[in-house]
């Protein structure tokens, strides 16, 4: 049972250069640029918190170092002004110089005396630098002060800098104002800080990493929606261009026909009616043709658009095939086809009149595609939840190579009949479809062909995706 054959000599429409490519392509490109995006986006705002999270932990971690240091050696400093408060300062009072032991282990304790002297310093009476000039000076002018310094001396024959932290505290006592500058050795802060700094730019960088590795996982993931969007709007503009291309390529042979005949009729104007009624049957044939191909081609035109709804009802599809076979077998005896049914009850949810314009698309099928003599079948039946309906005729069968083809619009097959539109069974197909059922096409073992139509008996919601 071959499917409708174009008419005319012209072969079937060349698809036309793939338009969309260029579309595809820009898609393509803007699909890239906005997948760039995000990852800039996920990047750039990972950076920017890690940056804020990073500077506030180094932040509040140098901050508890430096109130820390700075604490041990302002209890040290208050300690040793109460002391000269108390007693005095002679030469080498007590609690000068380096302490060993204790919360103020490795500190240094120097004295400057009203008259500018240094005391705890040693024998030499100096240690280079120290006491900072000027961190004795604003204490003497504010009363205390607290400087971050660095010395660079020899230790072990190598240079080295020394990072330390000095507290100077102005005291008041009977001979004068001395202030007491004590200095902690910071090398172990700068260290923790230095160590910390590095896990932070070490742990930025791979989370930033990482971050713009997910970033481009999830944009990949976030852009399919999008994808299949522009996907199925290409499919929709391909499918435009070939519908329009089988369109005008069908209606071309009738037009032809039409023409032709209208210029057989200018060129025997003068001849009576019953002498030119050739052409005018020929003319009657093609706008009838032209006629059901404008119909369908709307049909098709108003199902791709959705403008097309289904209306469920409770229906029994064996008597739809009655009413069906009842039309068709008046036109089937005139080919000699014999149309005989096969019915058993089977009620469903769907669309009468779809139903019924499903049953007449593959009756007519058959009989067009069957011998004189021959015999088209229509069984309906009812499984458990579905309803079974097959169409078989005695024809020539499909050639396996058009199986694959046969549901698809304006395909014929070489041997096709003519006078068919080449949507008949493009139209079943998607009213199978709008019932969530399935159609297929076969030979039958004996000779013939056969299309089985499997529609589910509830109408239930359309398949995700």
């Amino acid at each position: 049972m071959p499917t409708d054959a174009t008419i005319g000599d012209a072969g079937p429409p060349t698809p036309a250069a793939n338009s969309s490519g260029g579309t595809s392509h820009a898609d393509a490109a803007l699909l890239r640029r906005t997948r760039l995006r995000l990852i800039a986006w996920s990047g750039g705002l990972t950076l920017a918190i890690l940056v804020v999270l990073g500077t506030a932990v180094y932040w509040a971690v140098a901050t508890a170092l430096a109130a820390n240091g700075t604490d041990l050696l302002q209890r040290r400093a208050v300690a040793l002004g109460h002391f000269i408060q108390e007693r005095g300062l002679p030469p080498d009072g007590p609690g000068l110089g380096i302490t060993f032991g204790g919360e103020a282990s490795g500190t240094l304790a120097l004295v400057v005396r009203p008259d500018g002297t240094v005391a705890g310093a040693g024998p030499g009476g100096s240690i280079a630098g120290l006491p900072d000039k000027a961190g004795v000076q604003a204490a003497s002018s504010e009363g205390s002060s607290i400087r971050d310094i660095r010395l660079s001396m020899l230790v072990n024959g190598r240079p080295d800098d020394l990072n330390l932290r000095a507290y100077s505290l102005a005291v008041q006592a009977a001979d004068g104002t001395y202030v007491v500058q004590v200095i902690g050795d910071r090398n172990p802060e700068v260290r923790v800080l230095d160590t910390l700094l590095l896990v932070l730019v070490a742990g930025g960088v791979i989370a930033l990493f990482l971050a713009m590795a997910l970033g481009f996982a999830y944009a990949g993931r976030a852009l399919v929606p999008i994808r299949s969007s522009m996907s199925r709007r290409d499919a929709a503009l391909r499918r435009q261009r070939e519908f329009t291309a089988n369109a005008s390529h069908e209606l071309r042979a009738p037009l032809t026909v039409v023409r032709a005949s209208v210029a057989d009729l200018r060129r025997n104007a003068d001849e009576p009616v019953r002498e030119v009624g050739a052409a005018l049957d020929d003319i009657d044939a093609e706008v009838l043709h032209l006629t059901a191909l404008v119909d369908d081609m709307l049909l098709v035109a108003r199902t791709d658009s959705g403008a097309v709804e289904l209306s469920i009802e409770r229906v029994d599809v064996s008597d739809i095939a009655a009413e069906v076979a009842g039309a068709i077998s008046p036109v089937a005896s005139e080919r000699g086809v014999r149309v005989e049914l096969d019915p058993r009850p089977a009620e469903m949810e769907g669309d009468a009149l779809r139903l019924r314009q499903l049953v007449t698309i593959l009756t007519d099928n058959a009989v067009a595609h069957s011998p004189a003599g021959g015999l088209v079948t229509v069984a309906v039946r009812r499984t458990d939840g579905e309803v079974t309906l097959d169409v078989t005729d005695e024809g020539p069968g499909i050639r396996p190579a058009d199986l694959p083809h046969v549901f698809e619009r304006f395909w014929r097959a070489d041997d096709a009949p003519p006078g068919g539109t080449g949507l008949g069974l493009a139209i079943a197909a998607w009213i199978v479809d709008g019932h969530r059922g399935t159609i297929a096409a076969s030979n039958r073992p004996d000779g013939g062909a056969r299309l089985s139509v499997r529609l589910p008996v509830t109408h239930g919601p359309a398949a995700a995706g």
